[in-house]
């Protein structure tokens, strides 16, 4: 082989790699939207034939993307059974709620004390989004508009490991996030619970802008922990 050949070769599994990582990506990204939507509702189990038939990739490619939604906490790898998508319990809800309450009050507080040395457009533009998106009532696009307020709020905190924290966790608040709203009354609920804490941010009240943030969980927290830990209940009996 010459080196022109040699050349070639190389760069032709170059891209091999990079098309089998696109696909192991958006076979992800597919199942991960029907995930958070209950398109594919809670405990349903997965299968790497039925998902390679019906998304027209090999077995491996799925394989893989389940495995990074496992690493998410999206689903759940059940031995000598297979996959199948994770059930969020009630304590399941109490733990992130705690978590991400912790996370989250940080982030807004320190976004409020660089209030003041930052372009805060990311916070309106999201803020926005979520007002147009309630008043339009479509819930998946409401839970998608709610996470990305709360994500443009750890960036502007300009804390690096905060952040990282943050992401690792992402995919379950998101989860977190879809089934706490489908519980509240309508869209107008979810812009006020929302709207303090982004002013504070804006005025840089610091200590406000995270009560805020801790608030705003403690009330979605109580309302998902009360309503799974009944549905167990019903379940049990």
């Amino acid at each position: 082989m010459t080196i022109v050949d040699n050349r070639q070769f190389c760069y032709s599994i170059f891209m091999i790699a990079i098309i089998k990582r696109s696909f192991d990506v958006q076979a992800a990204d597919v199942l991960r939207q029907q995930i958070l939507s209950a398109a594919i509702p809670a405990g349903s189990r997965l299968t790497e034939v039925r998902l390679a038939g019906e998304l027209g990739l090999s077995r491996a490619t799925v394989r893989t993307a389940l495995h990074q939604l496992v690493n998410e906490g999206l689903v759940v790898q059940v031995p000598y059974t297979g996959w199948e998508v994770a059930t969020l319990t009630a304590h399941d809800a109490w733990e992130l709620f705690t978590l991400r309450s912790s996370l989250e009050a940080l982030a807004a507080g320190l976004a409020a004390q660089r209030a003041g040395t930052l372009d805060l457009d990311a916070l309106d533009r999201a803020f926005e989004d979520l007002q147009t998106v309630c008043r339009r009532r479509n819930r998946a696009a409401i839970a998608d508009a709610d996470f990305a307020l709360h994500e443009a709020i750890v960036k502007l905190a300009g804390h690096g490991r905060l952040r990282a924290q943050y992401r690792i966790v992402e995919q379950q608040i998101r989860m977190c996030i879809a089934s706490s709203n489908a519980l509240i009354g309508g869209g107008q609920s979810i812009i006020d619970e929302h709207r303090p804490m982004v002013e504070a941010i804006r005025a840089g009240d610091a200590e406000s802008a995270a009560r805020f943030a801790r608030d705003h969980n403690a009330e979605a927290s109580d309302l998902l922990v009360t309503h799974l830990k009944r549905l167990e209940e019903q379940t049990a009996d």
